[in-house]
């Protein structure tokens, strides 16, 4: 008895309101349509950029420098020889090992000749082979102790700042320099375990650092790494990012910005919600007759961005609903539109620009 009662009184209230409403002047209100656009969650972390590949340069024997081949940030190719060690005495083995071969072999040759005119044995024939092969192996180690001697680039590179100087005693070890292939950048960085289902290798992102201001550099996503961290439950995230203008530094801070979960929704500027406790409303412009009338629309929302918002439920693309002067609005109420938005446009010039 008492629902019914109040379902009565409740009629009677809004057709009192409606009347009352009917009485009153159109309130003038702005209006925009719903738009219908695409949208994703934006991700965003900080991380570091690290080369494609890096290497520090050292020797493997205890010599002296003879000789710096490279200058200071020069870029040089995958073999290029950038540092030459003392070789006095592996030259003179060189020497010494090329005559010895050399001999091996006139020997080697008469020998088969002897062997061919009965003079001399296939033993003989086959002692003088293998002093041959001796030789050339004894050749190929010395200059295999030369190589050891040159420090070459081992791939396409920008040298760093040289940490040596001719004459600089070298032990096994000891860093020469450090090189860079800064062709393409990593950037390492993190993200919660709960958003991993949504990071796919080949996604794209951009990246700013302060060093460039707002300039955006493009990448994308490369691969995630196989462990979650326990501590901090977060996943270890690379991307590539192209430098063919080599501008972008290994060790530079970036700020990542990654897009995931890209699509289609209806979103509103932030101006038309109207909260009431854990609710959210709009006022919706309905027509009547000539005129309009305002009816409040319970929604729920999504994905908030910078002066929008998403409507994930209670509102169709091309709906009308108010924004400026909507906190004034009773259900049911009579209005007039002074304006309408268009998508983006700004409150402050339209009702500047409105008789």
């Amino acid at each position: 008895m008492l629902n019914f009662r109040q379902a009565v009184l409740a009629t009677l209230t809004s057709v009192w309101s409606l009347a009352v409403f009917a009485q009153q002047p159109p309130l003038p209100v702005i209006a925009v349509a719903a738009e219908s656009r695409q949208i994703a969650n934006p991700i965003e972390a900080l991380g570091t950029l690290n080369a494609n590949e890096t290497a520090v340069l050292s020797a493997n024997i205890t010599a002296t420098i003879s000789r710096i081949r490279f200058d200071d940030g020069q870029r040089v190719k995958q073999g290029d020889v950038l540092v030459e060690l003392t070789n006095r005495e592996q030259l003179a083995q060189l020497r010494e090992a090329e005559v010895s071969l050399a001999d091996a072999e006139r020997q080697l040759a008469r020998a088969r000749q002897l062997v061919e005119s009965r003079v001399l044995s296939r033993q003989e024939l086959d002692d003088r082979v293998r002093a041959v092969d001796i030789a050339r192996a004894q050749l190929q180690a010395v200059q295999a102790r030369l190589a050891d001697r040159l420090i070459r680039a081992p791939f396409d590179s920008v040298v760093g700042l040289r940490q040596v100087s001719v004459g600089t005693l070298v032990v096994p070890g000891m860093p020469v320099a450090t090189l860079h292939d800064d062709s393409v950048m990593k950037l390492d960085f993190s993200i919660p375990e709960t958003l991993m289902a949504q990071i796919t290798p080949g996604q794209e992102l951009v990246a700013t650092s302060r060093a460039y201001g707002d300039e955006l550099f493009k990448g994308e996503i490369a691969s995630l790494d196989n462990e979650v961290d326990p501590i901090t439950r977060s996943i270890r995230v690379r991307a590539l990012i192209d430098n063919a203008d080599a501008r972008l530094k290994p060790g530079m801070l970036m700020t990542v910005d990654l897009r995931s979960d890209a699509r289609q929704a209806v979103v509103i500027p932030e101006e038309a919600l109207l909260p009431l406790g854990r609710d959210q409303f709009v006022m919706v412009v309905e027509p009547q007759g000539e005129g309009y009338l305002a009816r409040r629309q319970q929604v729920q929302t999504g994905l908030r961005e910078p002066g929008l918002v998403e409507v994930t439920e209670g509102l169709e693309a091309g709906e009308r609903v108010v924004t400026h002067g909507n906190f004034r609005l009773q259900p049911g109420q009579v209005i007039s539109i002074k304006a309408e938005l268009e998508p983006g446009e700004s409150p402050r010039a339209v009702i500047s620009a409105t008789p």
